[in-house]
């Protein structure tokens, strides 16, 4: 049972720096549209009010919000990584650096999820107040990219139900590991008794 169990453990610990980084790499690319389609159509940088294209001060208003996010998703591979350094991965037996790594892990993940949610629900909302007949005109006289997508935005939802199901899986691991550490110590007790 505990072979199963050190893989399975072994598994998660690479899946959550693999969820980390899907999340690194979204961070990375949520602005990608909006700085393709939005940049341009701000004639003045020092007034951004001063635009081609009603809403599209929805750039301007992300960026500060990407800032952190990015920061965020660098500390959660950070987390990710310290799964290793504490061995969870390959440790036989857990122990409360273990369990705080885990922990930590799965905080972490849920905060970042709830945090990101919040925001880029509440810019969504924005993107689609942008004048697109406005933009489209925009994009066909520079040249500059047209879209009314909202991808960016949605996925999100695909992003961190990977995330999160790692955390809670990290945790049950963590559960099963106790479970399994219990019943050996009890099995040792037992037969301790029968010596005796």
């Amino acid at each position: 049972m505990y072979k199963k169990q050190l893989t399975v453990q072994r598994i998660l610990c690479f899946a959550a720096i693999i969820a980390s980084a899907i999340v690194f790499l979204y961070a990375l690319g949520i602005m990608t549209d909006l700085y393709d389609a939005l940049y341009d159509t701000m004639r003045n940088p020092l007034d951004i009010t001063q635009t081609d294209v009603p809403g599209s001060i929805v750039y301007y208003n992300m960026q500060a919000f990407n800032k952190v996010f990015l920061n965020y998703s660098i500390v959660l591979i950070l987390l990710a990584a310290f799964l290793f350094i504490t061995n969870t991965h390959s440790r036989r037996k857990y122990y409360i650096g273990n369990y705080a790594a885990t922990g930590i892990f799965a905080a972490a993940s849920v905060y970042l999820s709830v945090f990101a949610h919040i925001y880029i629900q509440a810019f969504k909302g924005q993107w689609k107040q942008v004048d697109f007949a406005a933009l489209k005109t925009h994009a066909d006289k520079w040249g500059t990219l047209y879209t009314e997508s909202t991808f960016w935005f949605d996925i999100h939802y695909l992003v961190f139900a990977i995330l999160l199901i790692v955390a809670c899986a990290l945790v049950a691991n963590a559960v099963w590991k106790f479970r399994l550490m219990k019943e050996e110590n009890s099995l040792i007790e037992e037969g301790r008794r029968v010596l005796e």
